[in-house]
């Protein structure tokens, strides 16, 4: 009998330095909006996504790339310096379509950083947008994967762990799964798979970035496949 690679999913930042990720799969997960923002900006054309996990380097990095915006925030508002915000909306075709945006957010781009620096082989994002995309390239690669929860602050969120239960739900006959945090998401995305859209509606994160006037984005970034490609680190950027 072949053994399977693991899965394990990390449900907060804070938890990342309790696994040992060398040499495997991490999925950044951060659903509202970071990587569903990743996932529309490169389906809509952008060439690369250089994630920055600081404001001053962003606008330093935006200012020495040609063709490039800058772009992020923090708690749900656009950074004082950068051009644009963290909305998948903002980033139509017609807008984004050959250039190179930077960006920096709350949580994503932080955790990506960190799963770089503890020697993750393979980096990639994830979001329901680009769910089959992640789905795909997991069962390809059959190596062990850590299914990253951006979180908020590094405080649990109910949006990032649903969307790791929707991977582990595809992807679960290929792995050894031997993780409560995994069985967790799993159940509690299919109690909830079939009204998404009326029980994101009770999470923290709602609450925080409706008082913004964001509700549709939150809406779309639990749509699923609506930008179904695969955001992959190489070399300092994101790329398809």
């Amino acid at each position: 009998m072949i053994d399977k690679p693991h899965l394990h999913t990390v449900l907060s930042p804070k938890l990342l330095d309790i696994y040992d990720v060398e040499n495997s799969i991490v999925v950044i997960i951060d659903v509202f909006r970071a990587t569903s923002t990743i996932a529309t900006a490169l389906n809509n054309g952008a060439t690369k996504i250089i994630p920055i996990d600081n404001v001053e380097k962003c606008i330093a990095i935006g200012k020495s790339t040609p063709n490039s915006i800058t772009a992020g925030e923090r708690d749900g508002k656009v950074i004082e310096g950068l051009q644009y915000g963290n909305s998948p909306a903002e980033y139509s075709r017609s807008f984004i379509e050959n250039k190179t945006l930077v960006l920096t957010t709350t949580n994503g781009t932080k955790l990506l950083h960190m799963a770089l620096n503890k020697g993750a082989s393979n980096v990639i994002t994830g979001s329901f947008p680009n769910l089959s995309a992640v789905c795909d390239y997991l069962l390809q690669q059959n190596k062990n994967v850590f299914l990253g929860c951006s979180a908020w602050k590094d405080r649990f969120n109910l949006e990032d762990t649903l969307f790791a239960g929707a991977v582990i739900e595809k992807v679960k006959e290929h792995f050894t799964i031997h993780c409560d945090s995994s069985l967790m998401a799993e159940q509690m995305y299919q109690l909830h798979k079939n009204d998404l859209n009326s029980f994101i509606r009770n999470t923290t994160h709602w609450h925080r970035l409706a008082k913004h006037g964001l509700e549709k984005d939150m809406e779309y970034c639990v749509s699923i496949d609506v930008a179904n490609v695969l955001p992959t680190y190489i070399n300092d950027a994101l790329y398809i």
